[in-house]
């Protein structure tokens, strides 16, 4: 029998946001202030696109709330879905550094809540901030390997393994900078970003809680071992 896992939603605001954010406690306290007072925030319904391909990002993206897709539309109606942004995860830095259109469409999974650092804010902290500038590397080197990965994977592994790939995703330390486990997320969000059928996602889950790595919920999964989950995916 299914055990329901009594799991709130993590909500933020600007403030924590930024406090739990590694790069902002590095940043010196006159570009601490500028960010504070620069940044924007902005709702977006379930479906809704944040930012559509093709068009020109004029922001970098904090999530405070909710949980936000990647994807890519081809010309024959098919999605590729890149990976999945939980709150705490920041990101966009790549389509700003490029100076060219957006390759992806960002699609609000459930409510959420973005945080919006204007590019300009963001260019000033690269040029003058050291310590920003180190972030942007190795966020932007995290995010190579795991795109690479991501694409290794759909060429290669049957979809139990895409659903443990994606599920291990949402509590990658690039993708959940708080370290969440508890995750609010339904079987059919999270089959979305495994890019299988429901009832193949539901199959792998039932599995996985038949094996101890996780609980099951309505509308939530609780990872119980992320060690022994990561170990699926080498």
């Amino acid at each position: 029998m299914t055990r329901l896992l009594h799991v709130r939603s993590v909500s933020l605001n600007r403030d924590q946001l930024l406090k739990d954010a590694d790069w902002f406690a590095t940043l010196s306290t006159q570009a601490q202030a500028h960010v504070t007072q620069d940044i924007l925030e902005r709702t977006v319904a379930a479906g809704e696109t944040l930012g559509r391909q093709g068009e020109m990002q004029q922001y970098w993206f904090g999530v405070m709330e909710g949980l936000l897709k990647w994807s890519i539309n081809a010309v024959d109606g098919r999605t590729v879905t890149l990976g999945g942004q939980s709150v705490g995860s920041w990101f966009g830095e790549g389509t700003l550094l490029r100076g060219q259109p957006r390759q992806a469409d960002i699609i609000a999974l459930r409510h959420s809540r973005v945080a919006m650092l204007p590019f300009e804010t963001f260019d000033w902290l690269r040029r003058t901030e050291p310590s920003f500038a180190d972030f942007l590397l190795r966020q932007i080197n995290e995010r190579l390997h795991w795109f690479m990965g991501s694409m290794g994977a759909h060429r290669l592994l049957d979809a139990e393994h895409l659903v443990i790939r994606a599920l291990w995703g949402l509590v990658h330390p690039l993708l959940n900078p708080l370290g969440v486990n508890h995750l609010m997320i339904s079987q059919e969000e999270l089959a979305n970003l495994a890019m299988v059928s429901r009832q193949r996602c539901n199959m792998t889950l039932v599995k996985l809680k038949r094996e101890g790595l996780i609980d099951l919920g309505y509308g939530a999964i609780s990872i119980r071992d992320v060690e022994a989950l990561r170990a699926l995916i080498r």
